[in-house]
């Protein structure tokens, strides 16, 4: 960090900067204004246009700041500009949850202590903005959270502490990103307690064995029904609710959400076939075996239900899809 942190010297109630942009960061940022940590200022990303009107829209982390009366800066670079702002405050400590940019080390060294990064898995495994995501669809079976002492690298600074959950059956990006959201200020808080204790101190990462989370395009949601269902059913649910995993049925796009896998090694003669519904979604086979998607959705529509879905639609048992 900005120094070295020794045994009691780091405060028990730092004087903070917090930068961060989306949802993901929300719960943290409500958790310090809650137990009445000194927050200088907020610091997100520029308002940016949204939806077919174009509109300016606030970030969610600066509609918090908002509603709390905190000082907010937007800048587009975290540059010299920014430094010039961010110095004057004398801050004692950075935290960084999720908010968009490269943090620099000049803008590091501007804080007594550095910064205070939590990511969103158990580093050095998915360094990089979509490691929630690509967790999923690699199928992994435990992710988690990290906190750690920043450096100029890419999520490559010594590690605080940690914390490990399972990824559930059937669970989505969506659904992991909302319950490690959730996990993240208990960690936080953890972490500070334990510094300014003078019972923790960075550990580094063994770099050998990271892996990266890089981020994410529209074009990965194209199905290849020719793979294997389980590698499918992992595409499926880390791009739910974006950028969303998708089809074509008869030259029309067909976006897929949530997803299990039905049969994992039962041989398949048509991948891309509708078997039909069943009780959890509509059953297609793949390469190998067959999944159940819980959703589908068409464009300019909203997603649906499988049943519901199919009431409306044309296709039917036997239809083949990617086509």
């Amino acid at each position: 960090m900005g120094g070295q942190i020794t045994q009691g010297s780091f405060p028990s109630r730092p004087r903070m900067i917090f930068l961060g942009t989306p949802q993901f960061a929300v719960p943290t940022l409500r958790a310090l204004i809650h137990e009445g940590y000194d927050i200088i200022s907020v610091v997100t990303q520029p308002d940016k246009p949204q939806g077919r009107g174009q509109k300016l829209t606030r970030s969610p982390v600066k509609i918090l700041a908002e509603e709390n009366n905190l000082s907010i800066f937007q800048p587009k670079k975290l540059d010299e500009a920014f430094l010039d702002l961010l110095l004057p405050l004398k801050p004692d400590l950075l935290v960084v949850v999720a908010f968009g940019q490269i943090v620099p080390g000049r803008v590091l060294s501007a804080a007594t202590w550095g910064g205070i990064n939590i990511h969103a898995s158990l580093l050095p495994k998915y360094r990089g903005s979509a490691p929630i995501q690509w967790a999923i669809i690699n199928n992994e079976k435990r992710t988690g959270l990290t906190t750690m002492c920043m450096d100029e690298g890419l999520d490559t600074g010594p590690i605080f502490m940690q914390r490990e959950v399972d990824i559930l059956e059937g669970e989505t990006a969506g659904q992991l990103h909302d319950r490690l959201a959730s996990l993240a200020p208990g960690l936080l808080m953890e972490t500070l307690q334990d510094l300014s204790n003078g019972t923790i101190e960075g550990k580094e990462q063994d770099h050998c064995v990271a892996t990266y989370a890089p981020k994410l395009t529209k074009e990965q949601g194209q199905i290849d029904w020719s793979l294997p269902g389980e590698r499918l059913c992992g595409l499926i649910r880390g791009l739910d609710p974006w950028p969303g995993a998708f089809t074509y049925c008869n030259g029309g796009m067909l976006k897929l959400f949530g997803c299990l896998l039905a049969d994992e090694r039962g041989r398949t003669s048509a991948p891309g076939r509708i078997k039909g519904l069943t009780e959890e979604g509509l059953e297609i086979e793949t390469g190998k075996g067959s999944v159940i998607v819980r959703e589908l959705q068409s464009p300019g529509k909203r997603r649906l239900p499988a049943e519901e879905f199919m009431r409306g639609s044309q296709l039917h048992s036997g239809s083949i899809l990617g086509k």
